[in-house]
């Protein structure tokens, strides 16, 4: 307890505030949002394929979302869209509790999705205006910490609220966000915060990120491993949860496990990962992560018991862990100086794989079953490091050094 005081105490009362709120809601919107597929297909008449593409729309929705919402930003101001962004999640998680048509439940995901990009990159612009920079590496390291320690709780009391009537993870996730946007509103206003600025960067748009993709090959190939990828880890959001209901008694129960075991591990395996990865190039940290990625989901084809998913599970999580880290240093090599922004902004077009992946896996598996479908994402999480390669390979040649981590060998 000592510690986590020292370690919060080091920083700004809003961006302590933030930290705290992020554990809140992370945990409340993964008590609803990771079984919205199971909410959706037991208490509509959608059926998988339409579900998938509801659940996808919010991704998609997401990538545009992220140049929108620059622009909004520049009209009203980060502040302003960064409470207007939660105020209206706030009631896009009661609609989900009192919806039942198609077209409601597409919108509302539209706009979940799209309070995601507008309200993410403003709080982490704002965690760095009022942290000094020597600081900021460790506040986000403790942001995402915060995210993972909410993302072990959420879906434990996801379950224990389901039993008390469906829709109530979707009403408890909405009375979080708005009492956590409220608080936040006074704190913001009781320390005179008007404006976000953020780290100074070029205008990152839709328009520089297409001329990104257009001239730069090497990036191309990345953009192409990065959407098969997201097809594949996708499912993690989407269907594994009905297809582990569909397998094993009580799967909905176990869904909630399978997603603690996620966070737990991404806490516990981060940093020796990570460790391990900087001795190697990002390339080969992708190649073994698809590889953790494919197993995982071949242990989801053939599991038929608690036990089975569990190890599936946080081999899946090994995965992630290395993928999610390298790929961003991965971006980072290839980006001239000066342009990174614009590169990372591109970098939002791998979320089509997002908008792919729950479309997809909601057609396999009520055509196929889950098998199939596991099988199937398992393969195109392989051949997506080709794609890593060729891009890998494009710059080589373009440059005549490998993509490496900074001070590696």
């Amino acid at each position: 307890m000592g510690k986590v005081k020292e370690l919060f105490g080091a920083y700004h009362p809003i961006v302590q505030s933030l930290l705290l709120g992020t554990v809140l809601v992370r945990a409340a919107s993964s008590m609803s949002m990771p079984f919205l597929f199971i909410y959706l297909s037991n208490h509509t008449k959608m059926d998988m394929a339409t579900i998938g593409l509801v659940i996808g729309a919010g991704s998609l929705a997401g990538t545009v979302g992220g140049f929108i919402g620059g622009t909004l930003s520049d009209m009203f101001g980060r502040r302003r869209v960064m409470l207007a962004a939660l105020y209206v999640w706030t009631f896009v998680f009661i609609g989900f509790a009192f919806g039942h048509s198609t077209w409601f439940f597409l919108l509302l995901n539209i706009l979940s999705g799209l309070c995601r990009s507008f309200y993410e990159p403003v709080s982490q612009a704002l965690m760095a205006d009022l942290t000094a920079p020597e600081k900021r590496f460790r506040v986000f390291a403790t942001r995402y910490t915060a995210i993972n320690v909410g993302v072990a709780c959420g879906p434990l009391l996801g379950t224990l609220l389901a039993f008390q009537g469906g829709a109530l993870p979707f009403i408890v996730t909405g009375i979080v966000y708005l009492i956590y946007v409220i608080l936040l509103q006074i704190l913001l206003a009781a320390f005179g915060i008007k404006q976000i600025e953020g780290q100074k960067r070029e205008s990152v748009t839709f328009k520089n990120s297409v001329a990104v993709l257009t001239r730069d090959k090497a990036f191309r190939f990345y953009i192409l491993g990065g959407i098969l990828g997201a097809i594949g880890y996708s499912q993690m959001s989407s269907t594994l949860s009905k297809y582990v209901e569909m397998s094993v008694p009580n799967g909905y129960e176990l869904f909630a496990i399978l997603m603690t075991v996620n966070a737990i591990v991404v806490v516990a395996m981060q940093v020796p990962l990570t460790r391990l990865a900087e001795k190697r190039s990002p390339i080969q940290s992708i190649f073994v992560g698809n590889l953790f990625y494919a197993l995982g989901d071949i242990g989801y084809a053939f599991a038929h018991s608690w036990l089975v998913f569990m190890i599936s599970m946080v081999v899946f999580t090994f995965g992630e862990i290395l993928t999610h880290t390298s790929s961003d240093v991965f971006i980072d090599r290839l980006a001239p100086e000066g342009m990174r922004g614009a590169y990372f902004g591109a970098k939002s077009f791998t979320n089509l794989g997002q908008f792919v992946g729950p479309t997809l896996g909601g057609v396999m598996l009520s055509r196929f079953g889950g098998m199939e479908l596991f099988l199937l994402v398992a393969a195109v999480s392989v051949v997506s490091t080709l794609f890593y390669w060729l891009g890998q390979k494009v710059y080589l040649r373009k440059t005549g050094k490998a993509l490496r981590y900074v001070g590696s060998t």
